[in-house]
């Protein structure tokens, strides 16, 4: 049987409104800086139009010139990759234990664990560079992702997804004699897996663009991450090289961009199921 589409109202029209707004304003900065990345400084102070003044490579070659780009990026990625890969150990074990497991304080934890969210990197960030330097890491990658193998609010996503999860799976597994981390592997994981890989795309993106702690940790330029890079072509003195620091900004963006366009429907779906159970 078919189902009769209904034509959308005029109040429905007017939700679409706001939407399209919203979506404008999160995607004209990025085509400004796609246009910018590829003009000439001169054109952007004139009153050349910036579509038909002419396109040029020479921020690209100018970057390739000043900057080891390849090293950078390969430094993000490294950085990127580490804090992923722990972040998704540990909220996948924890979360599997809270959501599973039975033991004395595992609520009182699970809420201590869990406002950790709400406490500013601010508080925090003395402490870890007292601790990254008593380590002597600094200038280090490891020296970068050491403060952040562990994520709260990874362990909240994956919990919510692993609740909806029949506990009846496990008994039978139980039963069979079948142990906890067999039933992690074999069942829970392959259940989880849109969750476990939008909550991976989270963690890349957020590591990708971190600037503030690599600032502090970081000292040479072939050790630098991309988004500190960007800060290279900024000086009082010197001035602002906006065209420039417009094409690191769409090679800093570059990878992503793509990650989220692959597989945006499991973080979409993610969210959505995230307050299934509480």
């Amino acid at each position: 049987m078919k189902t009769k589409h209904r034509p959308a109202t005029s109040r429905q029209f007017g939700w679409y409104i706001p939407l399209i707004l919203l979506a404008a304003a999160a995607i004209v900065p990025i085509v400004f800086a796609l246009l910018y990345s590829f003009k000439p400084l001169q054109s952007i102070f004139g009153n050349s139009n910036l579509l038909t003044s002419g396109f040029t490579l020479e921020n690209y070659r100018k970057i390739a010139q000043q900057l080891p780009i390849l090293q950078i990026t390969l430094n993000t990625v490294a950085v990127a990759v580490l804090v992923t890969v722990f972040k998704l150990l540990t909220s996948i074990l924890a979360a599997y234990a809270f959501a599973f497991m039975r033991f004395r304080g595992k609520t009182v934890l699970y809420f201590v664990m869990i406002s950790t969210i709400f406490i500013p990197f601010t508080v925090t960030m003395i402490p870890n560079y007292i601790t990254i330097s008593k380590l002597s890491l600094f200038d280090n990658i490891v020296g970068i992702a050491l403060p952040q193998l562990a994520d709260a609010s990874g362990i909240f996503l994956l919990r919510q997804t692993m609740r909806s999860i029949p506990k009846s799976l496990l008994e039978i597994a139980e039963m069979d004699n079948i142990g906890r981390m067999r039933s992690l592997r074999d069942i829970i994981l392959p259940i989880c897996r849109p969750s476990i890989v939008a909550t991976g795309i989270i963690f890349f993106i957020n590591s990708w663009n971190e600037y503030v702690w690599p600032t502090l940790i970081l000292r040479k330029k072939e050790h630098y991450t991309l988004s500190l890079a960007m800060q290279l072509f900024s000086s009082s003195e010197a001035g602002t090289e906006f065209t420039s620091i417009m094409a690191m900004a769409v090679i800093s963006m570059l990878i992503p961009v793509v990650l989220y366009l692959i597989f945006q429907r499991y973080i979409m779906s993610t969210f959505a199921s995230s307050g299934i159970k509480g």
